[in-house]
């Protein structure tokens, strides 16, 4: 009975904890890209200290790296996420309870291998495992994974307790309605924009006072932001004006070019109101000259950080108003048509 017990808990446990890992995820998976791209560069497996003596001759100068997935970094985040929260609501209603509990642990193993290579050799400093809703370190993150592998081992250890609350076929048709839904959030979002923002940037927050130090001395949530022309540096005015359009291309490279018609209209009925407009860009000055006369935009560029901007609108090109430093709306450019301006 006491095992039944803990079995229960600690499914009740494990499937709401990958319910709500996948979901803070998936309201925004541009960021969970952004996220395996860092990893993918960073993570480097020397075989030289991984092998057998009488292997070292030949493969000891080896050195496994995965930078080459970076292309592919949304697919793999999409699909991972997916699966995450697919696997909480399996594990929940009790549906293929081998394939689920299994599947989890392999899953959980994964991240328990990530989450310590990055914590030892301090190569991603947060883990992206609760998206940007919780900021856990990476040893936080490594010392929950390990519990949740705990967890886990006890629902395979006991896994006849694992079994379906619904008869018949319920269980499935639970789980395949909500892989539709999941499904379908995420391609509203990769359209859009995230339906739930867990950023300093949100609409509603106050870049300067988000980018005050508080009386614990840690870093504020904004930092790095400088709106910069050739001679200074405008985010301090720009930030105490009413009325500011910004148009986010944080690449010019990898900028949806469908999307510049659309802004050349807003951006010029928004200078007709009396807005002040700027394009915010990392790309190189000469590169956004010959954007701006290829695609006739009516507004200047200025430079910042290109992280600092993927942070600010998951969009390439987005905009965003600000009224005296605060976001007042944030939109993609295939929605700048439904701008209140």
């Amino acid at each position: 009975m006491i095992l039944k017990l803990i079995t229960q808990i600690a499914r009740i446990l494990v499937g709401a904890l990958f319910i709500f890992s996948g979901f803070v995820k998936l309201v925004d998976p541009i960021g969970s890209q952004y996220k395996f791209q860092e990893y993918f560069s960073v993570i480097k497996i020397n075989f030289g200290y991984t092998i057998p003596d009488f292997l070292q001759k030949y493969f000891g100068s080896v050195v496994l790296e995965f930078d080459f997935l970076i292309p592919y970094a949304l697919p793999f985040a999409v699909l991972l996420i997916v699966a995450e929260i697919l696997l909480g609501v399996m594990i929940l209603i009790g549906y293929k309870s081998k394939f689920t509990v299994w599947s989890l642990f392999i899953l959980t193993l994964v991240f328990l291998f990530l989450t310590w290579y990055s914590a030892y050799y301090n190569k991603v400093t947060d883990c992206g495992c609760f998206g940007d809703a919780i900021k856990l370190s990476t040893w936080e993150t490594f010392y929950k994974n390990v519990i949740l592998i705990i967890l886990i081992i006890i629902l395979l250890i006991k896994i006849e307790f694992v079994k379906p609350i619904f008869k018949g076929k319920i269980p499935k048709v639970i789980t395949f309605l909500s892989l539709g839904v999941f499904l379908f959030i995420t391609q509203h979002v990769l359209t859009h924009l995230p339906l739930i923002d867990f950023r300093a940037y949100a609409i509603g927050k106050n870049i300067s006072e988000g980018m005050e130090y508080q009386d614990d001395g840690e870093i504020p949530p904004v930092h790095d932001f400088m709106l910069e022309d050739e001679q200074a540096d405008l985010a301090p005015e720009l930030l105490n004006k009413e009325k500011v359009m910004l148009v986010i291309i944080y690449d010019l490279e990898k900028v949806d070019v469908n999307g510049l018609p659309a802004i050349k209209k807003v951006t010029t009925k928004a200078m007709a109101k009396g807005y002040t407009v700027y394009g915010v860009s990392a790309s190189f000055t000469d590169d956004l000259l010959l954007a701006k006369d290829k695609y006739n935009l009516p507004f200047n560029f200025l430079f910042c950080d290109e992280t600092t901007l993927k942070t600010m609108i998951r969009a390439n090109p987005g905009v965003i108003i600000l009224d005296k430093g605060t976001v007042v709306e944030k939109k993609n450019w295939i929605d700048v048509e439904a701008l209140e301006l």
